[in-house]
């Protein structure tokens, strides 16, 4: 594992956050840093970094109306699921929209290699040692409207 750790230099970033925060309220560069770290390892083979990122009993929701995964081995299996792998082609952008208490809100944009893209919002909720404990994606692609198909009967 000692060779794991020289390769992956942020590896255990939130142990640099002050301990004796346990009512964590996340400050900007916390969030940034986050972000950038959870970007590094979606483009990372296997899952053993999500315990970094995320804590042992955390839920991880791709859309406000889906049953969330819950604790690092749903999550994980979930990222190995969505992703094609460390070499998938994309590029990604964010934008910090608000912070509040333990909460931050972005804005992610994703485009493809193959040219498809997408808007999302990310809802991250902090635990006191930093790493994630409530996460809920927003997405919205472009020309997928903002109505359902079928609206819901009454």
């Amino acid at each position: 594992m000692s060779g794991l750790t020289k390769s992956w230099p942020w590896r255990g970033w939130w142990r640099e956050l002050d301990p004796t925060n346990v009512t964590r309220v996340v400050s900007r560069p916390d969030a940034e840093a986050w972000i950038a770290a959870y970007e590094r390892a979606w483009r990372t083979a296997g899952v053993e970094m999500l315990g970094e990122l995320f804590s042992e009993d955390a839920t991880y929701r791709m859309s406000p109306y889906e049953e969330p995964a819950q604790g690092l081995a749903e999550i994980g299996a979930l990222w190995e699921r969505e992703r094609e792998g460390p070499d998938e082609p994309f590029e990604i952008s964010h934008e910090i929209l608000a912070i509040e208490g333990d909460t931050a809100v972005a804005r992610i944009e994703v485009a493809y290699g193959n040219g498809d893209e997408y808007r999302d919002l990310w809802v991250v909720r902090f635990a006191a040692d930093g790493r994630c404990r409530a996460f809920e994606e927003w997405p919205f692609w472009p020309g997928k409207g903002i109505t359902p198909a079928t609206p819901p009967s009454p």
